[in-house]
């Protein structure tokens, strides 16, 4: 499929005297649009062509001055580079050969869903981490009940606090962890196994840009909003915090970015904002112009 290569080429000295063709000084594509040409180059195509055509001229062209320019299908600058010294086609492929990339809104979209997705990734990590923590623990608490609470006497004595079972802190929360019922941390290491497999689904879904993902990730999130409230009315850290604003973000771009549950004309509404960013009729609306005419001889 296609013949586009990805450049980062920037051109030469005269590339800098001449401008390229249909490009207003100054003009910069979208953040999202130079973020994905810094990260894979320009897309380019024809570049291994002998020739260019006048139907061309959407795509890349020679101006009066011989030199060729080729646009970037994805940010819209036009590149200069030198014909190919051994070509490998005459001219370059037709539409129905060149795949064209994400721009637009949809390439902002897919890098913002990519971002939800790592965080959530993180999230699975360490729940899934947490999760066969407490089963390991759950399995073989009886042979770590001795060595706990003789390491636990030691510190005390050896500080000259009282010896006991009923610490706080972290001695307090591993004291009570061996108090509690078999069941109860068979329970909880399946809660947490659970919540990180959620999490793994979302991230996997957010990553490929599926809508059923959003939705997930949207409901879930929100579910979460209410108990992260409620532990800010008692002590207040700068991680919950942080994470609190983190999810309310992830929601409020999910429902009104995304479209979910029709608000702003729904999936038919963002259907037609990616149509109108995305494919040939949008490289089309921002044609530079005629082509100018052959170099004098």
């Amino acid at each position: 499929m296609g013949e586009a290569k990805e450049h980062k080429e920037q051109g030469s000295g005269t590339a800098e005297r001449v401008p390229p063709p249909g490009v207003l000084p100054g003009h910069r594509g979208p953040w999202y649009e130079l973020i994905g040409c810094g990260l894979h180059g320009h897309h380019l195509v024809g570049t291994d062509a002998a020739r260019l055509r006048p139907g061309d001229a959407l795509l890349a062209r020679t101006t009066p001055d011989g030199l060729r320019w080729h646009r970037c299908l994805r940010c819209d600058a036009w590149i200069v580079l030198p014909p190919p010294e051994h070509p490998a086609r005459d001219v370059p492929p037709d539409r129905d050969g060149i795949r064209l990339p994400l721009r637009g809104r949809s390439l902002r979209d897919r890098y913002v869903l990519r971002l939800i997705a790592l965080d959530r990734l993180l999230h699975f990590v360490v729940l899934g981490v947490l999760a066969l923590a407490v089963f390991l623990f759950a399995d073989r608490r009886e042979h770590l009940r001795g060595p706990f609470y003789r390491v636990v006497d030691a510190l005390q004595n050896g500080i000259g606090g009282p010896s006991g079972r009923h610490g706080h802190g972290l001695l307090g929360e591993l004291d009570r962890a061996f108090a509690a019922r078999s069941s109860t941390l068979w329970l909880i290491g399946l809660v947490l196994a659970l919540y990180a497999l959620l999490e793994g689904v979302e991230a996997v879904g957010l990553w490929y840009a599926r809508r059923w993902a959003e939705y997930l990730t949207f409901v879930a999130t929100s579910v979460l909003l209410l108990p992260e409230l409620y532990e800010l009315t008692g002590r207040i850290s700068a991680t919950k915090i942080l994470t609190l604003v983190v999810n309310l973000a992830v929601v409020v771009y999910l429902l009104l970015a995304k479209r979910l549950f029709g608000v702003r004309g729904g999936a038919r509404a963002e259907e037609a904002e990616r149509a109108h960013d995305t494919g040939w009729h949008a490289l089309e609306r921002t044609h530079p112009g005629p082509a100018p005419g052959p170099a004098p001889s």
